[in-house]
């Protein structure tokens, strides 16, 4: 998915474009690379054929440390990742959401906000149709991004507007040499390119995530959102989610919102607090929680 995607939008900017996948390409993927004039090799890598390639756009499946990474890194290409390529070609707000569980819900929950809100958005990263795709192929203002570990490794100038991590506990450890640090550091990197002027948004109850931010020099405001008791940012209490910001409270009514249990309700915090920040109306936020599927 993000391969091809980033191959038709290279495609599209100019770029000489050579797409390489150690498995058989299927008939249809075949059909798409061949109508857009790609050239592609299935079933192997030639090493030999892709030295001195300049830019290498590496699935997040693939570990920086495999023989035909190597190669190519030591043949003097630069290594990123879909997303930092396809954040090349677009000037809309990105908003970027990882962690280990709950990303998915979140990212969702606030696509249905902004979407419901009337914004021109689309959503995209580890969900839906590749990020690349979705630059060559359409004009949204606004990306909602579920990012994993894997494609944040590849970054370089990926700066999202907004940021969120939902929770970090110990997860794919294989691919960071097994240190949990690594793999805290690879979420974190999400706020690496951030100025002052961006967003932080993050939860407040999860101690691994609270250890880890106090080690980064992050320069974006920082917003929690949790069920403690804080001076700003998001929390929860007589089922009302509380949006604390600059002297200000939003109230946004939760008895009636369709997911259950303590995690969602994080999630929505979550996604709540990103459509305040984004000006959309308490009652417009409220409605598409209570009727998200």
């Amino acid at each position: 998915e993000s391969g091809v995607g980033a191959a038709i939008l290279a495609k599209k900017q100019g770029f000489d474009v050579f797409l390489s996948d150690c498995n058989e390409i299927n008939k249809d993927l075949q059909f798409l690379l061949n109508n857009e004039s790609i050239n592609w090799e299935g079933g192997h890598h030639s090493i030999e054929k892709m030295k001195g390639i300049r830019l290498v756009v590496k699935s997040p499946g693939i570990p920086i440390g495999s023989k035909v990474i190597q190669a190519l890194i030591k043949s003097g290409s630069t290594i990123i990742s879909e997303i930092e390529f396809a954040s090349q070609f677009t000037s809309a707000m990105l908003i970027g959401i990882t962690g280990t569980n709950g990303k998915t819900t979140t990212t969702l929950l606030t696509y249905e906000i902004l979407k419901k809100a009337g914004l021109n958005v689309g959503i995209a990263g580890n969900i839906g149709k590749s990020f690349a795709l979705q630059v060559a192929q359409s004009d949204f203002d606004y990306y909602v991004l579920e990012i994993s570990s894997f494609q944040l490794d590849d970054i370089q100038d990926f700066a999202p507007h907004i940021t969120l991590i939902t929770n970090i506990t110990p997860d794919h450890l294989d691919r960071y040499n097994y240190s949990l640090n690594k793999y805290k550091d690879a979420k974190l990197r999400i706020t690496k390119n951030q100025t002052a002027r961006d967003f932080f948004l993050f939860n407040t109850d999860d101690s691994i995530l609270k250890e880890a931010i106090q080690n980064q020099q992050i320069v974006a405001k920082k917003i929690p959102f949790g069920f403690n008791n804080i001076t700003e940012g998001t929390t929860h209490k007589n089922d009302q989610i509380i949006i604390k910001q600059q002297n200000k409270n939003t109230m946004i009514q939760s008895a009636q919102f369709s997911l259950s249990g303590r995690h969602n309700l994080l999630n929505a915090m979550a996604a709540a607090t990103i459509g305040s920040l984004l000006d959309i109306s308490k009652e417009s936020i409220r409605e598409s929680l209570a009727h998200f599927k």
